[in-house]
């Protein structure tokens, strides 16, 4: 079977854990080049020992010196960047009256504004290339909204947003942008939930479970690769049907 993303280089932010470490093992056994790029630097090297040909880069998505430093590195060591996979995100619950404006600042700034960053920053190359497909992780309380994250859903509805305004931006120029919104998936940051609202998701999927990174990963796969080439601008919901 032939590889479907064979020697693609591609950065995928948020990569040491949970579907961002799936979808890098993902991407590898499929032939990418594989760049690992998160904020813990142990981390990051316990992942690049786990995926054979995969590359560290310790980089904070709200840090742009950071950013610019990772994707200079790449560009000299491999002349391009083919995919983004802008997975990085952190959630910092409270309801509306409780949650500090810590709180709502350090989840707007790595799940928004480190989306904006790491995007702004790779696809000058892109274009330079004049192809490259770039996408996002909002969450399907990115469409629905959810108690307890003011912040996180705004996140998540902006990274919509991000999703069909670069579509439109562009798609003309080869670069395709789209996003996933995965519903409750089996992660260290679910699997913290209490477990009353853990049984409650469990009950309200209609295949009658979390998802796994792994099935999310097959998601980013179809997106980042060319088997969706005339897909572009689309917000993918993963959830099991959680919605219906």
């Amino acid at each position: 079977m032939s590889m479907r993303l064979k020697d693609k280089v591609a950065i995928i932010t948020g990569a040491a854990k949970g579907i961002g470490f799936a979808t890098a093992k993902r991407f590898a056994q499929e032939g990418a080049k594989v760049m690992i790029a998160d904020v813990n630097p142990e981390a990051v090297k316990s992942a690049v020992d786990l995926i054979p040909g995969s590359e560290a880069h310790v980089m904070n998505v709200t840090d742009r010196a950071s950013v610019e430093a990772a994707v200079d590195q790449i560009m000299q060591r491999h002349g391009r960047i083919d995919i983004l996979i802008n997975n990085a995100g952190i959630t910092q619950d409270a309801r509306l009256v409780k949650m500090t404006e810590a709180q709502f600042d350090s989840v707007i700034d790595v799940n928004l504004k480190g989306v904006f960053n790491c995007t702004q920053l790779v696809v000058p190359h892109m274009l330079e290339a004049g192809k490259g497909a770039v996408v996002n992780a909002s969450s399907v309380v990115g469409i629905y909204g959810n108690f307890g994250q003011t912040n996180y859903s705004a996140t998540k509805f902006g990274v919509i947003g991000f999703t069909k305004t670069w579509a439109r931006e562009l798609g003309a120029k080869g670069i395709r942008v789209n996003a996933v919104c995965p519903g409750f998936i089996a992660t260290e940051m679910v699997k913290a939930m209490p477990e009353n609202i853990l049984k409650d998701i469990e009950r309200r999927s209609w295949l009658g479970r979390l998802g796994t990174p792994e099935e999310m990963a097959n998601v980013y796969l179809f997106l980042a690769s060319d088997e969706a080439s005339y897909v572009n601008g689309i917000a993918l919901e993963a959830s099991g049907g959680i919605s219906l």
